[in-house]
């Protein structure tokens, strides 16, 4: 088999992203406090951005785009070097070195005058942050340490922490976790070890399941819970299917004690871990805000107070254009201005394309704004992306992750597009809709006779919903958490 070498030529086309188009879709897609994180970033990494300062005497109005009251120009400070512009970029590094040699004196002397009565803003934000999360491994392990046992017990107890997780359960057998070889402890240690595990705080650590949990709990527990670990120890399975008739037959009693007990074990926490190791969540802060026309409709405004204003510091950008200044210097800064702008230019194009958007998507679902959300109407971006003129895909980014604030409350953007349904009347309504009415009805049924899914489905007819399957409304259900009948029904 012969094998040649050729050259050849042939025309195509190919789509190739720029990195400052790049950075303007990841800009985009950031919500406010990913944005905040990621200018803070660039403040720290690029000498030549900083945040432009902004009168105290602003109303709150000027810092939302678009916000009532805010004028068309911002009054910009300029700030005076004090010194040359044509100053070497060097030599201005050797008398920043020069002037921090007085740096501790002259915060010893801030620091006094603040000590003799003025208020320390960053000394109280200080006092008021909260103190770095503690593990569930530390924290079991501070109270094992107190507790008073021989050696060996202390060691497999040491041992058994170990392996509890963050929701307080331990998913180990103790056959598992003693090894002759490695521990001087035996099972024996490890089993009396482990009831003392089970002793510390919170109530319930340490336990193999569910039923153990609560067990421990309902022992420690100041009240007489004798009834209920009865139930528990003997009848949870039945607990759990909601069979309370059964129950109360096999313990000679009335459903309404059942029912009383039920009550009284809802203060129990089936994951006792998560007091201590509890994963925060961020908070979520609106990016649009829409406000009620005195004429009708809703105006949009974007919330920018917490996002600052960023400029090109003046010196720099002077030092860049100075041709007496060191070739590498320059070069340096004009990379750095020009990696500036395309965040700058990034971060407004955000701020217009985020607007037209949210305008948009307000006008669409005006009845959601005014009444509420069984009155969305379905949305395709695709409608949205010709009204603004924009692609699909921009709007999708546009839209990720951002919250709008409205009469309605704290709404994320994505969840007033969506498909829809047609009506008895010829319109048509969004699934989101017809899950805000399924969600009415399951809320005003009989309890005692809850629906069933296919009555849920003939209620929603009722309401207008066309031809909906009963297996769509299971679907729905499910997506929504709402239990089948049997587990809706109370005795």
């Amino acid at each position: 088999m012969k094998m040649d070498m050729t050259n050849q030529m042939r025309m195509e086309q190919r789509m190739k992203l720029a990195p400052r188009m790049i950075q303007s879709m990841e800009i985009l897609q950031l919500p406010m406090m990913a944005l905040i994180e990621k200018i803070e970033a660039e403040l720290n990494s690029n000498p030549v951005l900083e945040i432009e300062e902004i009168n105290e005497t602003d109303s709150p109005a000027d810092n939302i785009e678009g916000g009532p009251g805010q004028s068309e120009t911002q009054t910009q400070e300029i700030r005076t070097a004090g010194e040359s512009k044509t100053e070497d970029f060097h030599q201005r590094l050797d008398d920043f070195a020069e002037q921090s040699d007085d740096y501790m004196y002259r915060t010893e002397i801030s620091g006094r005058a603040r000590n003799d009565g003025e208020f320390d803003k960053k000394l109280e934000a200080m006092n008021n942050t909260p103190a770095l999360a503690v593990s569930l491994n530390d924290y079991l392990k501070e109270q094992w340490r107190l507790v008073d046992t021989d050696e060996k017990t202390k060691k497999a107890g040491e041992h058994i922490i170990d392996y509890i997780d963050e929701k307080g359960y331990l998913k180990v057998r103790l056959e598992q976790l003693h090894n002759k070889d490695k521990h001087e402890f035996g099972m024996d240690d490890l089993e009396r070890a482990l009831k003392l595990v089970q002793q510390l705080e919170p109530a319930g650590v340490g336990a193999r399941d569910v039923k153990e949990c609560l067990l421990i709990q309902m022992a420690q527990s100041s009240d007489d819970m004798s009834f209920e670990m009865e139930i528990v120890s003997k009848y949870l399975d039945k607990l759990l299917e909601n069979k309370l008739p059964e129950i109360a037959k096999k313990m000679n009693c009335e459903v309404e004690q059942i029912n009383e007990a039920i009550l009284r074990m809802r203060k129990f926490d089936t994951s006792p871990g998560l007091q201590i190791s509890k994963v925060k969540n961020p908070p979520i802060k609106a990016d649009v805000i829409a406000e009620a026309r005195d004429g009708g409709g809703f105006k949009v405004y974007l919330v920018e107070k917490n996002i600052p204003t960023l400029r090109i510091n003046e010196y720099y950008s002077d030092m860049a254009r100075d041709k007496k200044a060191d070739t590498k210097t320059r070069q340096f800064l004009k990379d750095n201005i020009r990696s500036a702008r395309w965040l700058m230019d990034a971060i407004a194009q955000r701020k217009q394309t985020l607007l037209k958007v949210s305008q948009a998507v307000v006008d669409s679902q005006g009845e959601f704004f005014e009444k509420g959300r069984s009155h969305l109407k379905p949305l395709p971006m695709s409608e949205i992306a010709d009204k603004v003129g924009v692609h699909i895909a921009t709007v999708s980014r546009a839209v990720s992750g951002k919250y709008i604030q409205s009469p309605q409350g704290l709404t994320p953007l994505r969840d007033l597009f969506g498909g829809g349904m047609e009506t008895d009347d010829g319109g048509s309504e969004s699934f989101e809709a017809i899950r805000a009415k399924m969600q009415q009805i399951v809320d005003s049924e009989d309890k005692s006779k809850p629906l069933s899914d296919e009555a849920i489905r003939k209620k929603l007819e009722q309401m207008g919903v066309k031809d909906i399957a009963r297996r769509t409304v299971a679907k729905y259900r499910k997506l929504m958490n709402i239990p089948t009948a049997r587990f809706r029904k109370r005795f």
